[in-house]
C-alpha cells in the first residue's frame, strides 16, 4: 500500500510518478517496528528464498530513490539531447540512467552500491536483473565514455550513432527504468 498526499492509502503500482514525486518532496517515515526494534522488512516483487539470502536489513531506501530520481532525470536529459542532435549524449545519457537505476537497486537490497566496471550487464547480474533486462543492459554498456571513446574521437562521436540508433537506446533504457521502478517504488 501507497500513501496518499490526503493521508489515505492505496494499492501500489498506480500512479508511480505522483508516489515518485510525493517522496521525494517529503521523504519517508517509517513508523512500523518490528518486536526487535528493527526497521520493517522492504518486500520484493515475486521474493524467492535465494533473493531473501541475499536481502539486507540494511538497505538504503532514500538512497535508493534519490539514485532513482537521478536516473529519472537523466532520461529526460538523454531525450532532449536526442531532440538537439547530440546522438552520443543521448546514448551516454541512457548509459548513466540505466547505472544509477541499477544502483538504486543495489543500495535497496545490500544497502550499498555494487562495485562494477562499467559493464551494465555484469552489473544486472550482481543485482539479481532477468534476462530480458540483462539483453537491454547489455546492449547499453558500450556507451561509457571511457570506453567508447577509446575507439572512437569524441568530434566524430556524434556521427557514429545515428539517431534512430539512439531512439532505441532510449527505449533500452526506459525498459530497464520501468523494472527498476517496480522494486524501487514497491
Amino acid at each position: 500500500m501507497a500513501e496518499t498526499h490526503d493521508g489515505q492509502y492505496r494499492a501500489s503500482g498506480q500512479d508511480d510518478e505522483d508516489d515518485l514525486e510525493h517522496i521525494l518532496l517529503r521523504g519517508i517515515t517509517l513508523t512500523q517496528e518490528t518486536q526487535s526494534g528493527d526497521l520493517p522488512r522492504i518486500p520484493f516483487p515475486e521474493e524467492d528464498d535465494e533473493e531473501e539470502a541475499r536481502f539486507s536489513p540494511s538497505g538504503d531506501l532514500q538512497g535508493a530513490l534519490g539514485l532513482y530520481a537521478e536516473a529519472a532525470q537523466d532520461m529526460a536529459t538523454a531525450s532532449v539531447e536526442l531532440g538537439l542532435g547530440r546522438h552520443f549524449a543521448c546514448a551516454d545519457f541512457c548509459n548513466q540512467a540505466t547505472e544509477k537505476a541499477a544502483q538504486s537497486i543495489s543500495l535497496l537490497r545490500f544497502g550499498r552500491r555494487s562495485s562494477y566496471t562499467h559493464d551494465l550487464r555484469a552489473l544486472g547480474a550482481l543485482i539479481g536483473a532477468p534476462e530480458e533486462i540483462l539483453h537491454e543492459m547489455d546492449i547499453l554498456t558500450p556507451f561509457h565514455p571511457e570506453a567508447f571513446y577509446a575507439d572512437t574521437p569524441p568530434e566524430e562521436a556524434d556521427a557514429i550513432i545515428n539517431a534512430e540508433q539512439a531512439s532505441s537506446y532510449i527505449q533500452s533504457a526506459r525498459k530497464v527504468m520501468r523494472w527498476a521502478r517496480t522494486i524501487v517504488l514497491a
